[in-house]
């Protein structure tokens, strides 16, 4: 009999772990499953999440264009042609040229006066296209601020280096013309006493047109024969191409770099063949630069009576 009550007992304790067991089990898996089911749900979240979150780029972004002297904004700029290269390309060096042509100034020289003291001048601002097209091409969705870059370089001289600048001569270069033509004479006059007197510092650059300026009736000019597509036409400021060609000649020997110089479309009389320097306001210009680590003068003299236009380029004796 006690045997039977032990295996009874026995087995009423085995169903009873076993009711238990099952229950925690049930009860475990249900925690698990929750867990599970929670984790499941915060995944779907985030992806959701990455999915609502819109990607940035470049072409959706407004981008401020500032100036790097500065940092004031210059323009506001929306790049919806950058994928496409061929036509971003030519937007943005159209861009640049634009920019350019309100921003670019020539340097305006120093000139020495009849007391030998120093007047005028202001400095070149050159936007750099080159420089702020490459700024375009390598936009990104972190950065919305581009750099244009401009620089400012005023003219090299002091009174100090100016000490004696007229003393010596590196060269000088004649021309001729004819007394008699009174109206060209006039401009190539003018011209000369434009060009008179200017004082380049070394790095200074020089511009005919600039220097010059518009050649017009108010101004003094007078019509005159001028070359135009092989053809002598008459126009207000014929004749100062005598001068510039002069100027040229003068520079040339003198050793100072030439940076921009053009030919007339027919020989002209008074400087051999291959040796003119031909300008039009709006057109051609003449231009170089003072190569040398001293300042030098321009000194231009026209002659009405004799018929004789003469440029001189000196230096002080120390100088050299």
């Amino acid at each position: 009999m006690k045997k039977v009550l032990g295996a009874l007992l026995l087995g009423a304790t085995i169903v009873s772990a076993f009711i238990a067991y099952s229950m925690y089990t049930n009860h475990s898996a249900k925690q698990i499953a929750a867990i599970e089911q929670k984790q499941a749900a915060k995944k779907a979240e985030k992806k959701t999440e990455k999915k609502k979150k819109p990607v940035l780029k470049v072409e959706d972004l407004t981008y401020q264009l500032k100036d790097s002297r500065t940092g004031q904004v210059m323009k506001e700029f929306k790049p919806v042609h950058y994928k496409d290269k061929d036509i971003y390309d030519q937007e943005i060096k159209q861009l640049a040229s634009e920019l350019a042509k309100g921003i670019d100034t020539p340097m305006q020289n120093i000139k020495m006066d009849a007391n030998g003291s120093l007047t005028g001048g202001s400095k070149q601002i050159i936007l750099k296209e080159a420089e702020l097209v490459k700024n375009l091409q390598n936009l990104n969705t972190k950065q919305l601020d581009v750099k244009v870059p401009i620089y400012e370089t005023a003219p090299n001289v002091t009174a100090a280096s100016a000490q004696g600048i007229a003393d010596v001569s590196l060269a000088s270069y004649s021309t001729r013309f004819r007394p008699s033509d009174t109206s060209r004479n006039r401009n190539v006059q003018l011209s000369a006493e434009a060009i008179n007197n200017v004082v380049l510092g070394p790095g200074d650059s020089f511009s005919y047109n600039q220097t010059v300026g518009e050649r017009t009736a108010e101004r003094g000019y007078q019509p005159a024969p001028e070359i135009i597509n092989k053809q002598l036409v008459m126009g207000i400021g014929g004749g100062i191409c005598q001068t510039s060609s002069t100027l040229f000649n003068a520079i040339d020997g003198a050793g100072l770099q030439v940076t921009a110089r053009s030919h007339h479309s027919k020989h002209v009389g008074y400087v051999p063949a291959g040796r003119d320097a031909t300008v039009s306001w709006g057109g051609p210009d003449f231009k170089f630069t003072n190569n040398k680590d001293y300042p030098v003068i321009i000194k231009a003299y026209a002659n009405v009576n004799t018929g004789v236009l003469t440029v001189d380029v000196r230096t002080s004796q120390r100088s050299i």
